[in-house]
């Protein structure tokens, strides 16, 4: 094969001659430093074909110099050799979503025309890309895209990154995976002379400092994201220059002083985030000057005033989180112009008057939270107050919603719900009589049935408890207005509570519950037990309903100490073996020692039900099954096919479903099911570090869940969204 000898001198090493036999010794360098190939994504990288024909290489025309290295998404394992600097004609390197380690080379500064370098999400194995972000990067001026997100990078963002001046977007997303290496120090103000920058990006890590003044000079900035990172003093007036952004995130920072009007003067601003700070002062009216806004949080702070009405102006806001502040006064009557409004969180403020008619109106509310206000009056009908899940109103003064009998809902129930009082006649006629036929599951607790009120042909979960003694109605009524201020869009609603006595003079009580369509998740992991048409015993998954958008929703929360009371037994005098309720197989070791219950007891079940949903297909058994010893359990069976062995373990109608995705998605099977096996293998780790049998080795709730963010937004390929 013939060998185009084109000469060409490396900058800065007259006296270095680089060929394109240069680049060939460079690529076998980088291959001989690639320890693991699962998916024989190298196997081309021979001398049989020219290199430039080599999978992920591709060469200009004229020299068959390297121009492209795209090695992303193939599950290699290895180092990046310092030859990579070598390929001096080299303008785009992607090794994005793989498991490199080590340090990232010094000699990718010599890669002077360089405009692209993605090294994000090498982060998946116990192996990372580490270190600190090399000074050389400072020398690639033709650089305009530069992502090194979600690796284990350490130490302070160098000044030198401010001599990129063609850089458009920089991504530092998330530089730890397990929150012990991330980087610090403050934003230099080098940054500053980034003229042509377009998107900077720098969440979830310990920067600290002020925001630098010098961002003003960012004219073409359109995405600033600076949140989840320990940053203090006042937004900068100066970022009113950046007259081109449209999205700026600063939330969970330690942000504090006022808000400045500046902000609000951006015209081209479609999303802003500043919740979870310490900001104090009025939300300034000028935010109506955001005609383009879509989503607004500035929940958390210390606002105070009234909301501004001027928020009626901003016509296509879809969602609006004003939680948790001090606003006080009245809901804006210009509120009604917010015709596309999805969302609306006023809650735990010191908002008071009637709640306006027109919420009821708007047609795309999806979820609607006035709890813990001085709200009172009528609740309007319509809308989304026809759907009691996606609205709470708990936590205020006096208010009804049945017109004709004026009937107080906080008078018509220990729950002070939304719903009228119901009485066991009321549940035995919608229950059909407590029929067998309507019977849907049965648990330690009690019975639970389906059934259809009379009213409003509402379709509801009655669960009547068992066991209860007379005389316990007080403490019953008490444990219940406890309940009824636990609200979680995750949590079944309580929709009210039953304290009567049945057609035989009986004691009864019974909670009513919204009623999930889509059923329990054990139906899903065991789908043969419904074909057994019996009642089911409730263990944990069984207590995990989903909704009719698939959405889950956890049961019998709280409900423990509410039979506890129904029984007349405080919850000082039960003993560890009246007080710990769960399932073998899901309830935490310590739990069996005598322990108290703790988050780490919970996040035990987590794991193990987390191991459940990824092999509940395969194994047809949950942590129980019969296939796990005394010597190997769920945990440590899944921990020794770790990582090597995931495929093999996972649920085949997983995979199933990725190999049919390349016709939506365009991409190939092998691609999608690699992508795949690099996701899942965090999501396991997950589940086995939950699962751990000392509670100190566990995760927590806060840990996993900003793993699992991280994990779907490199799945998916996008940004999460803002709450």
């Amino acid at each position: 094969m013939n060998s185009l000898e084109q000469i060409t001198t490396a900058k800065g090493n007259p006296s270095l001659v680089l060929t394109n036999e240069t680049d060939h010794q460079a690529l076998l360098a980088i291959k001989d430093l690639i320890t693991g190939d699962p998916l024989g994504a190298l196997s081309s990288w021979n001398h049989s074909i020219h290199f430039c024909n080599w999978q992920g290489v591709s060469c200009g025309r004229r020299h068959q110099r390297v121009t492209a290295l795209n090695l992303s998404s193939l599950a290699l394992v290895g180092s990046v050799s310092p030859q990579i600097g070598n390929l001096t004609f080299l303008r785009r390197i992607d090794l994005g979503n793989n498991s490199f380690h080590g340090e990232i080379p010094q000699e990718l500064g010599k890669l002077f025309r360089l405009q692209y370098l993605l090294l994000l999400n090498n982060s998946f194995q116990v192996n990372h890309l580490t270190g600190t972000i090399p000074l050389s990067i400072g020398n690639l001026s033709n650089l305009r895209v530069l992502c090194l997100s979600y690796n284990n990078l350490e130490r302070s963002i160098p000044t030198q990154l401010g001599q990129l001046s063609k850089l458009e977007a920089l991504q530092l997303t998330s530089n730890n995976l397990s929150d012990q290496n991330l980087l610090t120090g403050s934003i230099p103000n080098s940054i500053g002379k980034l003229s042509m920058l377009e998107k900077l990006f720098l969440p979830n890590n310990s920067i600290s400092g002020e925001i630098p003044s010098s961002l003003r000079n960012l004219s073409r900035l359109g995405e600033l994201d600076l949140s989840t990172n320990m940053i203090e003093g006042s937004i900068p007036i100066s970022l009113g220059n950046c007259t081109n952004l449209q999205r700026i995130y600063l939330d969970y920072n330690r942000l504090i002083g006022a808000i400045s009007y500046q902000i609000f003067g951006l015209s081209s601003l479609i999303g802003q985030s500043l919740s979870q700070n310490y900001l104090t002062g009025l939300l300034p009216q000028e935010v109506g000057n955001l005609k383009n806004l879509g989503g607004l949080y500035v929940s958390k702070n210390k606002l105070f005033g009234e909301i501004p009405t001027a928020l009626g102006n901003c016509e296509v806001l879809e969602l609006l989180y004003v939680d948790c502040n001090l606003f006080k006064g009245t809901i804006p009557t210009a509120f009604r112009q917010l015709k596309g409004i999805q969302e609306l969180d006023v809650s735990r403020n010191n908002l008071s008057g009637q709640i306006p008619r027109f919420l009821g109106e708007f047609r795309f509310f999806q979820y609607l939270n006035l709890s813990y206000n001085m709200f009172d009056g009528e609740v309007p009908d319509g809308g989304v107050f026809t759907n009691i899940s996606a609205f709470s109103i708990v936590g205020n003064t006096i208010l009804y919603r049945n017109k004709r009998s004026r009937q107080q809902v906080n008078l018509a129930s220990p729950l002070k719900n939304q719903y009228p009082q119901l009485s066991y006649g009321e549940l035995f006629q919608a229950t059909n009589g407590f029929s067998p036929s309507n019977l849907i599951g049965e648990g330690g607790y009690g019975s639970v049935y389906k059934g259809i009120l009379n009213f409003d042909e509402q379709i509801i979960a009655v669960k009547v408890l068992k066991g209860h003694e007379r005389g316990a109605n007080k403490s019953f009524v008490t444990e219940c207005e406890a309940l009824k201020n636990i609200r979680h869009r995750n949590l079944v609603m309580t929709i009210t509570a039953c304290s009567s006595i049945d057609f035989k003079g009986n004691d009864f009580k019974a909670l009513v519950f919204d009623f999930m369509e889509n059923g329990s998740l054990e139906n899903w992991l065991h789908p043969s037990l419904l074909e057994q048409h019996e009642p089911k015993n409730l263990n944990f998954p069984s207590n995990i309903l989903l909704d009719g958008d698939l959405c889950a929703h956890v049961s019998d929360f709280g409900l423990a100490k509410i039979v506890l009371a129904t029984n007349g037994i405080s919850i000082h005098q039960q003993s560890s073996s009246i007080g710990i309720r769960g399932t073998i197989g899901y309830v935490a070791p310590e739990y069996g020692m005598g322990e108290e219950v703790s988050t780490q007891g919970d996040m035990y079940s987590y794991g193990v039900l987390l191991l459940e949903m990824l092999l509940e297909m395969y194994t047809g058994k949950g942590p129980t099954s019969n296939m796990f010893t005394s010597n190997v359990n769920l945990h440590s069976y899944v921990k020794m096919c770790l990582p090597e062995q995931v495929m093999q373990i996972l649920d085949p109608q997983i995979i199933l479903e990725m190999e049919e995705e390349p016709s939506r998605s365009m991409q190939s099977s092998t691609t999608n099911i690699s992508k795949l096996e690099a996701c899942l293998v965090p999501v396991f780790q997950i589940g086995v570090s939950c699962s751990a049998e000392m509670s100190s080795e566990r995760m927590s709730v806060k840990d996993v869940l900003k793993e699992l963010y991280k994990i779907r937004n490199v799945f998916l390929g996008v940004r999460g969204q803002r709450h």
